[in-house]
């Protein structure tokens, strides 16, 4: 197990979420008010993104 796994894992499920609502990358990062390639960089793995993050995410997907 890779140390960025759930990293890797996260990012693939903000990127499911998002397509499956319709949103780009730009809309959720407006409805999250985060900047377009921070979600970017999430989906990636690229970021090691923050509880306070993940939850203005998390707000702004309908499950």
């Amino acid at each position: 197990m890779s140390s960025n796994s759930i990293l890797e894992i996260f990012g693939r499920n903000v990127q499911k979420y998002r397509k499956e609502q319709h949103l780009s990358q730009e809309k959720l990062a407006e409805y999250a008010g985060l900047h377009r390639t921070y979600i970017g960089m999430i989906e990636r793995a690229e970021k090691n993104i923050t509880l306070v993050n993940i939850e203005k995410n998390s707000k702004s997907i309908k499950y």
